[in-house]
């Protein structure tokens, strides 16, 4: 039956959603009108600057200053880019970009070669780690910032460089032709024992997802079985390599991610497209507090599967989406539009920028306001707080000295020595340093600066100061002084007492000498925790099904 509408009833209804348009309208036009005039008062505030303001004023740096000011009340990803900068930006999204194929880095006498990239220019020519730059073609390069002499190394592909570069006691000519330079996004894979496979992911520029399948592949026809793969210290990238890399464990048609924003057209749910590559491999993937964005999509959305068993610390927690926006005159700016959702319904953003604290810091998100969502099997995970392993394990914590003569380049210049006074090593998964090489490596520091403070140490201090503050000192000092010989008896031994860890650390830099980035990886995963009990994971097929299994919350 159809009921018949009073027409006082029609009329009140028409003039209530009029009254609804006009303040949507007049709301809209506020705000444009807000915009309007800030941007004729910033543009007017420079300008008189230029003309009065008593000495000569930089107008693009005055601007670049304040917008990135202006954008610092937002949140830490939403960033101005100038043109000049535009290079460097599109790098970081495609791991692309003209020049010699090194990482290079200061290191007190000036900047030197951190690390040849493996079939480039740099290293096919013949630079090695510890080369000491001095020239750039006819440009003294001493005394420039890393950033400046990276610019003179870089160029349009087929070009030539001289570089002049200093190698213990010998002066070094090297002419280069500069190549497109793609980083690799999986710098290391192979396989771990007889089963195990490994992948390490560092990065999710173009590209990564099919790196990651040629990787997979070529360690399935080597017999694996099963597969860590290492998202740790991976701070992400682009959504499409994370929702294909996904989409190589589990079916197609399958939500990967979900970005929900503001505006209606950066709302997208991004689905698996295509057959995976294999769903019933054995998965366990690595994370921890540097694993970011990309990373823990594609770390949650395994997780949200029951397709992996996640191992390592809890993740950044990044559940923010960017978008690049053109500017005027060529300059850009990346502003976040959107937020990420997992498969489960949970987002992993840990902290709420729209809520910042009058001081500037920012809050996270408490426990008692994080949400329980489902896995595919029942099992309870929480939103708020990036992405939780299904077991943790305590990152490695270094000695004080160990950062001692890290930060004081002695391993890295140790590993130097060594390269040129041995020409060949075992391979990275069986080399060791052995106790006879870690006797010279203690004669090399004799005469050396590498004092540091110990956590007992500072304990001390720390205490020293609060008896003084209650008058208690005179009572204690003798004890106190006591204490204090006995702790700088212990540090005497140090290099002795953390000698295990020692050796670990300067294995790796030997190691990238002969075997570069590829080698230091492999290197580093013999006696790594987390590999271990990856390997422990994998030999209980049990313990995997424990892990996956329905929660009995």
């Amino acid at each position: 039956m159809i009921r018949k509408i009073k027409l006082p009833v029609l009329f009140g209804v028409l003039i209530l959603l009029f009254l609804g348009g006009l303040v949507a309208f007049q709301t809209k036009n506020d705000r444009l009108f807000a915009i309007a005039k800030s941007i004729d008062i910033f543009a007017t505030l420079i300008r008189e600057l230029d003309t009065y303001y008593v000495d000569q004023i930089d107008p693009e740096r005055l601007l670049t200053v304040g917008v990135e000011a202006m954008l610092e009340e937002l949140d830490p990803y939403t960033e101005y880019i100038p043109e000049e900068e535009s290079d460097d930006f599109r790098m970081l999204t495609t791991g692309e970009y003209a020049g010699v194929g090194a990482l290079i880095g200061n290191r007190g006498a000036g900047n030197i070669v951190l690390m040849p990239y493996t079939g480039f220019p740099a290293q096919n020519a013949g630079l090695r780690i510890g080369d000491l730059l001095l020239q750039v073609d006819t440009i003294e390069v001493q005394k420039k910032s890393t950033s400046e002499v990276s610019e003179l190394l870089k160029g349009p592909a087929n070009t030539g460089v001289t570089v002049m570069v200093k190698r213990g006691e010998d002066t070094l000519k090297y002419s280069l032709n500069r190549k497109k330079i793609s980083l690799k996004n999986v710098p290391f894979y192979g396989k771990l024992d007889q089963k195990t496979g490994y992948i390490k992911l560092s990065d999710f520029t173009t590209n990564a997802s099919a790196e990651v399948r040629n990787a997979l592949v070529s360690l399935k026809a080597q017999g694996a079985t099963q597969l860590i793969l290492d998202l740790r210290d991976n701070p992400g990238g682009l959504i499409n390599e994370a929702v294909e890399i996904v989409n190589l464990f589990i079916p197609k048609g399958k939500e990967v991610v979900k970005t929900i924003g503001k505006l209606q057209q950066v709302n997208y749910t991004y689905k698996t497209t295509k057959t995976p590559v294999d769903k019933e491999i054995g998965v366990i993937v690595l994370i921890n507090e540097r694993s970011a964005s990309a990373a823990e999509i594609v770390a949650g959305a395994l997780q949200d599967y029951d397709r992996a068993v996640l191992l390592g610390q809890k993740s950044f927690g990044k559940g923010l989406v960017q978008t690049t926006l053109p500017l005027s005159f060529n300059a850009q700016i990346k502003v976040t539009t959107a937020k990420y959702y997992i498969p489960s319904g949970r987002c992993i953003q840990a902290i709420d920028y729209a809520k910042s604290r009058k001081d500037g810091s920012t809050g996270t998100v408490p426990d008692s306001l994080r949400k329980a969502f489902k896995t595919a099997n029942g099992r309870i995970v929480l939103d708020g707080a990036g992405i939780e392993p299904d077991e943790k394990v305590t990152e490695k914590s270094y000695a004080p000295i160990s950062y001692t003569l890290v930060a004081g380049n002695h391993i890295f210049d140790y590993a130097t020595t060594f390269f040129y006074n041995n020409p060949t090593i075992a391979s990275p998964s069986t080399f060791e340093v052995s106790e006879e090489i870690y006797a010279d490596f203690k004669k090399f520091l004799v005469g050396k600066e590498y004092d540091y403070t110990t956590y007992t140490e500072k304990s001390v201090q720390d205490m020293e100061k609060f008896l003084a503050k209650e008058s208690y000192f005179d009572e204690v000092k003798e004890q106190l002084e006591l204490i204090k010989s006995k702790v700088n008896h212990s540090k005497e031994n140090d290099l002795d007492t953390h000698k295990k860890e020692i050796k670990k650390i300067l294995s790796e830099e030997i190691v990238s000498r002969y075997y570069f980035q590829e080698g230091m990886i492999e290197a580093s995963l013999q006696g790594d925790p987390v590999i271990e009990l990856a390997k422990e994971y994998f030999a209980s097929r049990a313990r995997m099904s424990k892990a996956l299994a329905e929660s009995s919350n």
